[in-house]
C-alpha cells in the first residue's frame, strides 16, 4: 500500500488547499526542505506542499480532502525528530502546527492544563510560571507538546517525573477521515473504555494528527540542587547511579556523560570540567531535603571513586550547568566540521547499563568509528553518536553495523531499540525483533482499522 500518489491527485489537493489557506500552504522549495529531514541523520525526503492551520477544525478539513485524494499527510512540530519521523516518502502534506500554539486553559487547583499541540515546553513553562506549577519532562530540544506527546518523549527529568506516557490525561486528534476524535477528560483515573490516549500517544503520527493535549502539571520545589560528580570510568559512574536508585533517594535528574562528550563541551560551552566520565544530577524538595540527599549521593559516589563534586543552588548556576548538557549534542557535531551526527539510542535495565556499555566499546576497538557516550542513566536509557561523511558508503555501512549490534544486545537483555528516539523509519526493522511476530500483527491490525488507506505518516513505525 505504500504507493506514491498520482500527479493529479497531489495538484488537485495542493491546488484546494492553496484555496482553503491561501498563503499558510506553501511549495516553497525551501519550506519543503525544512520540512522534509527534521535533526536527524536520514537522507531528506520532502512533501508537495506544507499547510500551517491555526485550529483543529482546519487540520480536520486537511484530513478530509487528503483522505478523498488518498495522498499522505505527515505531522510536523518543530522538527527535530531523530528517527525520520518527519520525513515523507511518498509525498504529500506535511501539516506545520507551531501556529496553533494557544494555552487553552489552566486549572492550577487540580494541577493540569489543556494546550494546543504547537505549544512547546518552554512557552507552557513561561506561562505557567506564575501558578507555582511546571511541566517537568524534558527531552532537551524545545519541542511542541504535540510531537513530545506523538513520540512518547522522555528526556533528563524522567527518572523522577515519568514520561509523557505518565503525564497526558486526554487529547483531541483528527482520524485519517478527516473526524475530530476527543480522548479521556481531566480525572486523574478512569476505568471506562479501552485507553485511546495511551494508544495515541507513540503513535508517531500514524494514526491521527494530535491538535490539543491535556496534560499534568506538578508543583515547583522550594528547592533544587544540581550537581557534577566525576570517575575514573563508567564502570564507577553507573554503580553509582545504581547505588543511588536503590537507597531510594529520589533524584530529579541523573545524566550519564562519558569523557569524549566532556572534552568537546569543554570546547563547544567554554567549560573547564575535569575530562572524565561524569554525572549530572538535581535534586527538588525543601532547602534542607536537597542538600541531605546531595550529601548522601556525594557518600555513594565516593565509595565508587568519584570526586570533584559541584553543587549549584542559584538558578542561574544550575541552568549554566544544565545548558551544557543539553549543548552536548551541537558540542559533538561542532568538534566534527563538514560531518552529520548520526545518534541512535536503546534502554536497558539499569543494573545491564555497564556491559552493554562495554560490549559496544569492545566491538568498537576493532572499528574506525568514533563513539561519544551520553545517557539518562536513572532509567537505563543511553545514545551513541557518531559524526560520519553521509555520502561515504563506508563509513555509513559501519555505522549501521554497530548500531545493529547495539539494538540487537540491548533487545536480548530485555530492553528496548529505542528509550526515546521513538521507531520512525531508523527503528522499524527491530520492531519485530523486540515485540515478536504476533505483536506487530496486532499493530499492524489497529493501523488497518484506523487508517485503512494508509495516508498517516506512512512507511513509518508499523507498516502495511
Amino acid at each position: 500500500m505504500n504507493v506514491r500518489p498520482t500527479s493529479n491527485s497531489i495538484s488537485a489537493v495542493v491546488d484546494a488547499l492553496k484555496d482553503m489557506l491561501g498563503q499558510r500552504c506553501s511549495t516553497s522549495e525551501a519550506v519543503l526542505h525544512a520540512h522534509g529531514k527534521g535533526e536527524s541523520w536520514h537522507p531528506p525526503e520532502l512533501p508537495d506542499c506544507v499547510c500551517y492551520p491555526d485550529d483543529t477544525g482546519e487540520v480536520s478539513r486537511i484530513m478530509t480532502l487528503c483522505h478523498e485524494h488518498k495522498v499522505p499527510v505527515i505531522p510536523f512540530g518543530v522538527g527535530t525528530s531523530l528517527e525520520g519521523h518527519t520525513l515523507a516518502p511518498l509525498g504529500g502534506v506535511s501539516i506545520d502546527l507551531t501556529r496553533m500554539n494557544a494555552v487553552l486553559e489552566v486549572n492550577a487547583e487540580d494541577m493540569d492544563c489543556r494546550v494546543q499541540a504547537g505549544v512547546t515546553r518552554k512557552a507552557l513553562n513561561t506561562f505557567i510560571r506564575d501558578t507555582g506549577l511546571f511541566f517537568p519532562i524534558d527531552p532537551g530540544a524545545d519541542a511542541t507538546i504535540g510531537g513530545m506527546t506523538a513520540t512518547r518523549a522522555s528526556g533528563t527529568n524522567a527518572v523522577r517525573y515519568g514520561t509523557m506516557k505518565d503525564n497526558v490525561i486526554g487529547l483531541t486528534f483528527v482520524n485519517a477521515a478527516g473526524e475530530v476524535v476527543r480522548t479521556g477528560g481531566r480525572a486523574r483515573k478512569s476505568s471506562a473504555g479501552y485507553d485511546l490516549t495511551r494508544l495515541l500517544v507513540g503513535s508517531e503520527g500514524t494514526l491521527g494528527v494530535i491538535t490539543d493535549v491535556a496534560l499534568k502539571l506538578h508543583g515547583l520545589p522550594e528547592a533544587m540542587m544540581a550537581a557534577r560528580a566525576t570517575f575514573p570510568d563508567l564502570d564507577s559512574a553507573i554503580q553509582t547511579v545504581i547505588g543511588t536508585i536503590q537507597m531510594g533517594i529520589p533524584v530529579a535528574r541523573i545524566e550519564l556523560v562519558d569523557s569524549t562528550y566532556i572534552d568537546a563541551i569543554n570546547d563547544y560551552s567554554k567549560t573547564d570540567y575535569p575530562v572524565r566520565d561524569t554525572l549530572f544530577l538535581e535534586f527538588h524538595g525543601t532547602e534542607n531535603y536537597v542538600e541531605e540527599q546531595t550529601d548522601l549521593f556525594s557518600e555513594i559516589a565516593a565509595e565508587f571513586g568519584g570526586s570533584d563534586l559541584e553543587r549549584a543552588r542559584r538558578e542561574e548556576d544550575r541552568n549554566h550547568l544544565w545548558q551544557a548538557r543539553h549543548d552536548a549534542y551541537w558540542a559533538i557535531l561542532a568538534k566534527y566540521p563538514g560531518k552529520e551526527g548520526f545518534t541512535s539510542d536503546v534502554c536497558v535495565p539499569i543494573s545491564k547499563l555497564a556491559e552493554i556499555i562495554h560490549y559496544v566499546r569492545e566491538k568498537l576497538e576493532s572499528s574506525f568509528l568514533e563513539s561519544h557516550i551520553i545517557g539518562h542513566a536513572g532509567d537505563g536509557n543511553f545514545h551513541m553518536i557518531f559524526c560520519i561523511d553521509p555520502d561515504d558508503k563506508t563509513q555509513t555501512d559501519e555505522v549501521y553495523r554497530i548500531n545493529a549490534l547495539m539494538v540487537e544486545k540491548a533487545i536480548e537483555m530485555g530492553g528496548t531499540c529505542t528509550g526515546e528516539h521513538g521507531v520512525g523509519t531508523g527503528k522499524l526493522k527491530y520492531l519485530r525483533l523486540e515485540h515478536g511476530d504476533e505483536a506487530v500483527a496486532m499493530m499492524q491490525a489497529i493501523k488497518q482499522a484506523m487508517d485503512p488507506e494508509n495516508i498517516l505518516n506512512p512507511m513509518k513505525t508499523v507498516t502495511i
